[in-house]
């Protein structure tokens, strides 16, 4: 959209986003594990205990509430397996596989524009 010399650009309006329901995507921000949990169950049914490896940082309760968040969005199944002791594993939806492909376009991004994008909060603390 291109603003000619001297107008100013057309107002924002409450429904400016209408072909983007970003609020009504919890999994892709709303958590902050959410994005490296789905890439811990890419490669099949995980179980609670080992999704905590590589998610340093995460406490139980976190992770907890990250799968139960991510299961009522329909892009986790969590299937319990009777048994002494009794196990739990989580797994990616097709739902869930469906967000692989844009993650790894966001990543591809990120890998190429790291470097600019770190210059640019530099330059911005500098001149700040």
């Amino acid at each position: 959209m291109s603003v000619e010399q001297g107008s100013a650009p057309t107002p924002l309006t409450a429904d400016f986003f209408p072909d983007c329901p970003v609020s009504a995507v919890p999994v892709l921000g709303s958590r902050k594990w959410s994005w490296k949990i789905l890439r811990c169950l890419e490669g099949g049914p995980r179980r609670f205990s080992e999704l905590r490896v590589p998610l340093v940082g995460i406490t139980a309760k976190v992770l907890a509430e990250s799968l139960r968040s991510m299961e009522q969005d329909g892009v986790v199944a969590r299937t319990e397996y009777g048994g002494n002791p009794p196990r739990v594993e989580y797994a990616l939806t097709p739902l869930g596989r469906t967000l692989l492909g844009p993650m790894d376009a966001v990543c591809a991004w990120s890998r190429e524009n790291l470097g600019s994008l770190l210059a640019a909060r530099e330059e911005y603390e500098r001149e700040s």
